[in-house]
């Protein structure tokens, strides 16, 4: 069954956070942590990889922290959560390579193709502006 990670999860919700600020500056590893009530160490490994993905920029140092790496709403979904999840296929590949039913293994490309293009349907700019909608609303995770 295709589960997001909680990695995946946090990484589009603080990138989420990041387009929500709209800024050119960079902003600190503290703040990112305190508004999402989120380990350092924890979204430090998050931030990490989204930035050896390209989707963020770091700065260490005074003035140092995290930004976009583009604009909000050049990023899709689909791209924020592959590069933390790796392939967002529902079946791992053993499961692919199995004998199978064409109608099933057709079944299942149809199921993968509907998936990649519903996360790759969304932008990052659309969930930003959600949040915005909501804003004074309590949520949690």
């Amino acid at each position: 069954m295709l589960k997001i990670s909680t990695r995946g999860q946090y990484a589009l919700l603080v990138m989420t956070d990041l387009a929500e600020m709209d800024s050119d500056d960079f902003v600190p590893l503290k703040i990112l942590s305190h508004r999402r009530n989120l380990s350092l160490k924890y979204l430090e490994q998050i931030l990490i990889k989204l930035g050896k993905a390209g989707l963020i920029i770091g700065n260490r140092g005074c003035g140092g922290g995290y930004k976009l790496g583009k604009k909000a709403d050049e990023y899709t979904v689909g791209e924020i959560l592959r590069a933390m999840e790796g392939d967002l296929s529902p079946r791992t590949p053993s499961e692919a390579s199995c004998l199978v039913s064409r109608a099933t293994e057709a079944f299942w490309k149809e199921f993968e193709k509907n998936m990649n293009e519903f996360v790759d349907s969304f932008t990052l700019e659309q969930l930003a502006e959600k949040n915005r909608e909501f804003s004074g609303f309590d949520y949690c995770i």
